[in-house]
């Protein structure tokens, strides 16, 4: 996979983190919600899919005083910034400029934010989610915050009509939010909450839907074995 932010969302690097807030609904909640559920278990390690310009980690980081984060992703320019904005937490961060399909280290937690909607099919899914599954160690946990569809069209057109509404109330209006819709859909697949609780459990995981707003919502997987 090789992936641009900058080419995918229009949107220069540095200004990523503006504009993510005026594209994603409940975005400060999600990174929030995300963060506890990865803090409370404690992890030693914590590895950080896809993990851009380092908001989430910095969060996890923040919130726990021992704990290192991993920062995974393939773009090398929100890595250097993501380098930039982690500075200050020095020996407990590490970064890898890798694809999420490479193979994982063993650790005790995996998270997401906003990046394995560019998984294009669910059966790719399954099997980074049994991949993550075979990382983590007994009593790990991952935690997937992300964009998802409802099959039905009456719960889609409410999905997408609670996303536009966001986006206009950010300053986008309509017509440029579908815009940029069709535009994200080269690269993004969203699949139903249902489809994705699916997927992870099939790998093993007891999983839960532990927030949601609109299209955007955080799943919790733990491994109990």
């Amino acid at each position: 996979m090789n992936h641009s932010v900058h080419r995918h969302l229009g949107i220069e690097i540095r200004t990523y983190d503006e504009k993510i807030r005026r594209f994603i609904p409940g975005y400060e909640t999600m990174l929030a919600v995300a963060a506890r559920e990865i803090v409370r278990t404690k992890p030693d390690l914590t590895l950080d899919l896809g993990g851009g310009t380092g908001a989430l980690s910095e969060a996890i980081l923040s919130a726990d005083a021992s704990g290192t984060v991993e920062l995974i992703d393939i773009d090398r320019g929100m890595l250097a910034q993501a380098r930039s904005r982690l500075a200050r937490f020095d020996e407990r961060t590490r970064f890898t400029e890798s694809s999420f399909h490479a193979p994982l280290p063993p650790c005790d937690a995996v998270v997401a934010s906003l990046a394995l909607h560019h998984i294009p099919s669910i059966g790719e899914k399954r099997g980074l989610y049994r991949r993550i599954y075979g990382a983590l160690r007994a009593g790990g946990v991952f935690v997937n915050a992300d964009a998802t569809m409802p099959a039905a069209p009456p719960a889609r057109d409410a999905a997408w009509r609670s996303w536009i509404n966001h986006m206009a109330a950010s300053g986008i209006e309509e017509p440029r939010a579908r815009e940029y819709f069709a535009q994200w859909a080269e690269e993004d697949t969203y699949f139903p909450l249902e489809a994705e609780l699916d997927a992870i459990r099939t790998a093993g995981f007891d999983a839960e839907c532990v927030w949601r707003r609109g299209p955007i919502a955080v799943v919790v997987a733990r491994k109990l074995l």
